[in-house]
């Protein structure tokens, strides 16, 4: 179904053109006309399904932009993605003026949220702590909201969440409407979605088209496991790998011997405070370093897509957490290559996931072939930018500066991210000097940024 067949005004579908949006998702085209309509939903969609559309179309239908009061609240698991559905949101309100999308998450300094606050939002994005956390010190007024949304509430509530959204909702208006999306449907999320929804309906998005995972497994000595990362890699020409251990320790190990063979490494787990998370995610994001290694608990919530390949240094603790794993590597409904190296103490830990996978093949690691040829490295560097939205900084402002400014060429130049007070742009390594030197000579929009290469 196409979205010129929803009931929105012609300004919104120009908007959802502008932005790519043609044909619509098996979940879109099964909630929307649902969710326009002002009813209750419960949909289960997996991540990637376009879901976050599916909720942001008749969030921002509905939004009274002069009614400067918070109309909607978006509840996430993560602030990656809480950060990522604020973006999205806002993308699909550009045809309306003056739209304030505001997140509240952890790890982030709190005086400035309560300003934010202060000064008033339409939509609220965040993750149920912090939420919560502005709910009890009585910074956040829900009078006026309409609208409540749980998304990838299955996530939520394995990070413990239930008892968080169970008070959030005491506090929120009884007449709204509200709308639960999820990845699977068990029975926590039955019993959260009766203290939330009224008489909702529920909506399936069914995969037609199995998404293709192939899966090798090795069995290896733990002592031989890094000496095989890069033979891995090289065969398989992968140039975009996520490497998943199950301890931070084991995290900066791997990383650390990575190093000392010449591989460029990022590591991603708790230890790192929001900033470099963010920081972390945006460079591997940007093809900047071919390499990631995470632990499961800081993977929550990153969506990269075309990630080569996985390789599971440790295996995961249960089936759940390997189906989380391996499906890093078929975001946006492509397939990809997921590795595990296991010991043969770990026999009993294999023959769990084998129950859920009928297709995983066994292999040897004498018939990995390791291409000398392969360079295990990144087309592109990333170049941080000490500006961001709050200096009215945005993406079109730093491409024209690379172009008209620097003189790159435009398929030189690859993502940007502008952030509140910074930026990140990629560029192909061939370009770098030249453009680093460009940006830190010249004035951006009238003003000189202080350039670093990351």
């Amino acid at each position: 179904m196409n979205f010129t067949k929803l009931n929105l005004n012609k300004s919104f579908l120009s908007n959802l053109e502008s932005l790519g949006f043609k044909s619509m998702t098996q979940i879109q085209e099964l909630s929307l006309p649902l969710l326009l309509e002002n009813k209750d939903v419960i949909a289960q969609a997996k991540t990637g399904s376009g879901k976050t559309v599916s909720f942001g179309i008749p969030l921002v239908n509905k939004l009274d932009v002069k009614n400067f009061r918070i109309q909607s609240l978006v509840l996430a698991p993560t602030r990656e993605l809480a950060n990522q559905i604020a973006v999205e949101i806002r993308r699909l309100s550009r045809h309306i003026h003056n739209v304030k999308v505001l997140t509240l998450t952890g790890g982030v300094p709190y005086n400035p949220q309560v300003s934010s606050l202060f000064h008033g939002a339409h939509i609220i994005v965040g993750t149920p702590g912090r939420v919560l956390k502005h709910i009890k010190e009585e910074n956040i007024n829900f009078e006026n909201l309409n609208t409540l949304v749980l998304d990838e509430a299955d996530k939520m509530l394995d990070m413990g969440f239930f008892e968080d959204i169970s008070t959030i909702i005491e506090s929120l208006p009884q007449n709204r409407q509200s709308m639960l999306f999820s990845a699977t449907y068990e029975e926590g999320i039955e019993k959260l979605s009766k203290g939330v929804l009224n008489n909702p309906t529920m909506v399936e998005a069914v995969v037609t088209e199995k998404v293709s995972i192939e899966q090798r497994f090795y069995e290896v000595q733990e002592s031989t496991k890094v000496s095989l990362i890069s033979p891995l890699i090289s065969s398989n020409k992968a140039k975009s790998i996520l490497i998943f251990c199950n301890t931070k320790i084991k995290c900066d190990e791997v990383a650390d011997e990575l190093d000392a063979l010449g591989l460029d490494v990022l590591t991603l787990h708790s230890d790192l405070d929001q900033r470099d998370r963010d920081e972390i995610i945006t460079l591997f994001s940007h093809k900047s370093y071919p390499i990631l290694i995470a632990t499961d608990v800081a993977s929550r919530g990153l969506h990269i897509d075309d990630i080569d390949l996985v390789i599971n240094y440790d295996l995961a603790r249960d089936e759940k957490v390997h189906t989380h794993r391996i499906g890093r590597t078929a975001r946006a409904g492509k397939g990809g290559l997921a590795v595990s190296l296991y010991t043969e103490y770990e026999d009993d830990k294999v023959d769990e996931i084998k129950d859920f996978f009928d297709d995983i093949k066994f292999d040897n690691i004498t018939n990995i072939e390791d291409d000398l040829t392969f360079k295990i490295d990144s087309d592109y560097r990333t170049l941080f930018i000490n500006g961001g939205k709050k200096q009215k900084l945005r993406a079109g402002d730093i491409l024209g500066a690379l172009t008209a400014g620097c003189g790159l060429p435009k398929d030189s130049i690859g993502k940007i991210n502008s952030m509140d007070f910074c930026s990140y742009v990629a560029v192909k390594k061939e370009y770098i000097k030249k453009a680093f030197d460009g940006l830190s000579n010249n004035k951006i929009k009238g003003k000189y940024f202080r350039i670093f290469e990351k």
